[in-house]
């Protein structure tokens, strides 16, 4: 399989945006896009999904943090999509559970050629650290409309906002991972009955 990685840039009047992935990382990022506790979600992603990620953002925060998050959704959905190429030899499907003290989250993903979100997260607050919870909702919505996947985001219990958008993060970090590994006995084969994703 070749290297998969993409670099993809968004310049828009709202938001100036840079993301670089590698798919076959080592886990680590390189974040800088003016909103920390997105930061702290992303890192989540690139350390549970093994991925190399590196963000670098500029957006109109002294409105509000709404076209920089989904902006970044988006572009990151962009960059998924050139990575991962023709989806020849990988599994396509990945799922993952992850609890965090009284918090369990579901996230399970296709990478389909369709866009398609199904998200449940009920929230207890609506902020946290200042972060408008109901933005990622806005992330997730940019991502699977240009990443070209199917994603169900489900948590499924929770009383602390942070453990509840921490347990969603790390469970996408573990479905991307699953759904994106090689598997060698697919090698060169869309895995598709209709022979293409």
């Amino acid at each position: 399989m070749s290297a998969r990685k993409a670099t993809v840039s968004r310049d828009t009047l709202e938001t100036q945006i840079t993301v670089e992935v590698k798919l076959d990382g080592a886990g680590k990022s390189e974040l800088d896009t003016g909103i920390p506790f997105l930061e702290h979600m992303l890192d989540q992603v690139a350390r549970h999904g093994m991925l190399d990620l590196t963000i670098t953002a500029k957006g109109d925060l002294h409105i509000d943090d709404h076209h920089t998050v989904e902006d970044i959704g988006i572009t990151l959905g962009q960059a998924m999509a050139q990575a991962v190429g023709d989806k020849k030899g990988i599994l396509r499907y990945g799922h993952a559970y992850v609890p965090l003290d009284e918090a369990l989250s579901r996230v399970v993903i296709d990478f389909s050629g369709r866009p398609g979100l199904t998200y449940d997260i009920p929230f207890t607050r609506s902020a946290v650290g200042g972060f408008d919870v109901d933005l990622f909702a806005e992330f997730f919505q940019g991502f699977v409309n240009h990443a070209l996947v199917t994603l169900h985001v489900d948590n499924l219990r929770g009383d602390n906002s942070h453990h509840q958008i921490e347990t969603v993060f790390k469970a996408f970090g573990r479905a991307l991972r699953m759904a994106l590994t090689a598997d060698v006995r697919m090698a060169g084969v869309t895995p598709s009955t209709k022979g293409v994703l």
